[in-house]
């Protein structure tokens, strides 16, 4: 047993294209199975679009308003835009312990840790994956959505966590398949949180995610 090197960490400003950001996990993804490549942690927002896993039903694309790619991940329907937080993950889980629940329960709890050093009391909920809350009606509601493929062991996509995105874009879909509870975000929450804050946040929770995937030589 030995500790890894810390994954690459970037941030990446403006409106990253999905298309081209599919191509560079690929790309990242076979440089770290190659062991030519690190592992990574990669910030960034999109511009509107929507993105169907290996699950989706078409019938719950409801209005193609914006863009739709097939994302490889695991799920169904998701939406990705302005103000909300996309991080994908890329590490080597042959040398993180070969656990694919383990690893999907660890972004979680990242997800949540982060969202904890923000004032905001999130959880996992039985039977649905994702980040999940209080809406100010005290309804349950999705704050953050997780997606992942694992690929010769190593990790792609990650998560997306709602800052202050257009929560009406959501409806031209069902997102992640649930259609009986409702999508929030931060600012929804009344919380003021910037992308600099949940960036932090997140670095700040990123430790203790990464200790929970065993390592080994």
């Amino acid at each position: 047993m030995s500790a890894l090197p810390a994954p690459e960490w970037i941030v990446s400003p403006g409106l990253a294209d999905y298309a081209d950001a599919l191509i560079d996990m690929e790309a990242r993804a076979a440089a770290i199975h190659a062991g030519t490549g690190k592992e990574r942690i990669w910030l960034l927002e999109h511009p509107p679009l929507y993105t169907a896993g290996t699950s989706a039903d078409p019938a719950e694309l409801l209005d193609a308003r914006f863009p739709v790619f097939d994302a490889g991940r695991g799920g169904r329907y998701t939406y990705h835009g302005p103000g909300q937080r996309v991080g994908y993950v890329q590490l080597d889980l042959a040398r993180r312990g070969r656990d694919v629940r383990a690893y999907v329960a660890a972004l979680e709890s990242w997800v949540i840790d982060a969202l904890a050093l923000l004032g905001v009391e999130a959880r996992r909920a039985e039977g649905r994956i994702g980040i999940w809350t209080d809406d100010p009606q005290g309804r349950e509601a999705k704050i953050g959505a997780i997606g992942v493929r694992v690929k010769r062991w190593v990790t792609l996509h990650g998560f997306s966590l709602n800052l202050n995105p257009d929560l009406a874009h959501f409806n031209g879909i069902v997102p992640c398949g649930i259609a009986e509870f409702p999508v929030t975000s931060l600012a929804a929450l009344n919380n003021p949180a910037t992308l600099a804050d949940v960036d932090r946040a997140l670095a700040d929770a990123s430790a203790a995610f990464l200790d929970k995937l065993r390592t080994s030589d």
